[in-house]
């Protein structure tokens, strides 16, 4: 609209200018045909006297020359006249000064008229440049005619296949909601189904659990009575000793078991048996330990080698009987367990530097089992029932997870020496970890010597249980009156040793490495301590992490650093800067 609007004034300008043009011409021509009339009249006023002729005819050329140039004209005919003023007569000189009055008018219409005629030069050339624009702009929007019918098809087109998409889709829409309906209904079915299954579900596992309950009552009942018979047939055979061997044929066929024999008719054998084995374990088995330990000579190694082998040779010997004696331990006495099991341990102890049968394997690891799952009598399954203080019989023995702590210890510590399963050796740790952060639980570490124990799962195989003998040595760090105990119990080769082929594992874990810190340098503070940390290097090996030490590991570097200075390889100043960290 805007290139029509712009043609129509380009338009209506062209008429005006032309018109203008018309109405100069007509005044151009009507100007020159008065100053020719004018000029003819004065020529034939002029041409009447005879003796100006040759000065007219001498003007007028003067003039045609004039007309080339309009200053050379004025310039000459001025000298002219002032040199004839003297001459010719008063008409003469007006004559001649109108003619030059009108050569002057001439001039300057002439002058006009160029300026005219090259101002209509511009403007030709403006309104050609213009008519080229124009021109232009036509080609312009016959081409936007063009394109606008070729977008309006195209525009058709789109709005075509538009309107078939969204039909097409809405079919698609509709048959979608069909299937989202029957969907929803099958659903709602099968929500109705899994609810009516679940209260069916819910009927039978209620009616389960009553059927449960009167079942253990059923078989609790059936235990008492079964209890009571097997105490009254005891009862009886003290009393009628001529019956004992119908009581036998008894027994053999209600429980077709050999062990069944062994049981004594009298308890009170349990009790002498386990007052030895107490006293040996105190005087005997265990001293020898302290002995070997606190001994590091040729001589008194030599002075008890005869006496060790013997007494490896009887361990071997009782362990397989006191394994199967563990199975009747439910109708013993809960006091007679400590003295049983520490002399377990104790024996178990001396086979330590001796070389054990390949017999000996299988029972280890029975003894190791039974002792972490407890022990139940053949035909009694409840494991509820409790041993009362006096002598009556009792279904279970649970040893590691018993409330009394001695017994829990020594069990701890005996599954610690016979058990390789994994996930036993985890929770005997723990156990020992809770154990140990009590006062007691100390003392008795100290006094079964559990430091070889400990020490006997520190490698680097074990990764698994690495951090947790870790905690178990730690928890003996803390400041108690078992910390100096410990450090004296830990101040020999076997434990420096394990140390040093643990800080030599590459990429040894930081956690660990913070906690064996700190016991090493507990242990730097017992001056004798300085040869065994030189006799297995470790002091070297402590230079290095403190050398590759991050120092970000602040707590690492401190106990690294204060190590050293108790060694004398550091002098004071270098602890400052780290303490500051």
């Amino acid at each position: 609209m805007n290139c029509l609007d712009q043609l129509d004034y380009f338009r209506d300008l062209k008429q005006q200018e032309t018109e203008e043009e018309l109405i100069e011409k007509d005044h151009r021509v009507s100007s020159s045909k008065v100053t020719k009339q004018s000029f003819k009249e004065k020529e034939k006023a002029v041409a009447r006297p005879t003796n100006l002729a040759s000065n007219s005819r001498n003007w007028t050329e003067y003039c045609n020359d004039a007309n080339d140039s309009p200053l050379k004209c004025v310039s000459f005919s001025t000298s002219k006249s002032s040199n004839k003023q003297s001459l010719l007569p008063h008409q003469i000189n007006q004559i001649y000064d109108e003619l030059f009055q009108i050569h002057q008018k001439l001039q300057c219409e002439t002058a006009a008229q160029q300026e005219f005629a090259e101002e209509l030069q511009k403007r030709e050339h403006f309104l050609v440049e213009r008519e080229q624009l124009l021109f232009r702009h036509e080609t312009a929007l016959n081409k936007i005619k063009g394109v606008e019918e070729e977008v309006l098809t195209r525009f058709q087109i789109l709005k075509e296949q538009h309107n078939a998409e969204v039909e097409h889709l809405t079919e698609v829409l509709k048959e979608r909601n069909k299937e989202s309906k029957r969907l929803r209904s099958s659903f709602d079915a099968l929500k109705e189904l899994n609810d009516n299954l679940k209260k069916q579900l819910n009927e039978v596992s209620e009616e389960n659990r009553k059927m449960e309950i009167q079942a253990k009552r059923v078989q609790a009942r059936l235990d008492n009575l079964q209890r009571k018979y097997e105490f009254m047939t005891i009862q009886r055979l003290k009393g009628i000793p001529l019956a004992a061997q119908e009581m036998k044929s008894l027994k053999q066929e209600k429980v077709p078991v050999s062990r069944t024999n062994k049981v004594p008719l009298n308890a009170q054998v349990y009790e002498l048996l386990t007052v030895f084995m107490d006293w040996i374990s105190d005087h005997h088995l265990s001293k020898l330990k302290n002995e070997e330990s606190g001994m590091d000579s040729e001589k008194s190694l030599l002075r008890f080698a005869s006496q060790k082998n013997d007494i490896q040779e009887k361990c071997v010997k009782l362990l397989p009987a006191m394994t199967e004696q563990l199975q009747w331990m439910p109708f013993v006495n809960a006091k007679l367990h400590v003295p049983f099991l520490k002399f377990i341990y104790w024996s178990l102890r001396q086979l330590d530097a001796g070389t054990q049968h390949s017999t000996m394997t299988s029972t280890l690891r029975r003894l190791g089992e039974d002792i972490f799952k407890g022990v139940v009598t053949k035909g009694i399954q409840d494991n509820s029932v409790e041993l009362s203080v006096e002598n009556k019989p009792r279904a279970a023995a649970f040893f590691f997870r018993s409330s009394n702590l001695p017994l829990r210890f020594l069990s701890t510590l005996i599954v610690l020496k016979t058990v390789t399963q994994a996930d036993y050796l985890a929770q005997a740790f723990d156990s020992l970890c809770l154990d140990l952060k009590t006062d007691e639980g100390k003392i008795l570490f100290l006094e079964y010597q559990a430091v070889p124990v400990i020490l006997s799962h520190l490698r680097i195989t074990s990764k698994g249980l690495l951090a947790n003998v870790i905690d178990s040595l730690l928890q003996m760090t803390v400041e108690s009156k078992a910390l100096q105990p410990f450090l004296e119990a830990c101040s020999n080769t076997l434990f420096f040793r394990t140390c040093s082929v643990l800080l030599r594992t590459p990429k040894l874990d930081l956690q660990i490495l913070e906690k064996l810190s700190i016991i090493l340098q507990k242990l730097s503070k017992i001056k004798s301590n300085k040869k065994l940390f030189e006799l297995f290097t470790i002091h070297l090996m402590l230079q290095e992490i403190q050398r590759t030490t991050h120092p970000e590991h602040a707590f690492l570097c401190i106990n690294l650093n204060s190590t050293l200075f108790n060694l004398g390889l550091t002098k004071c100043s270098s602890l400052a800067p780290n303490t500051n960290h």
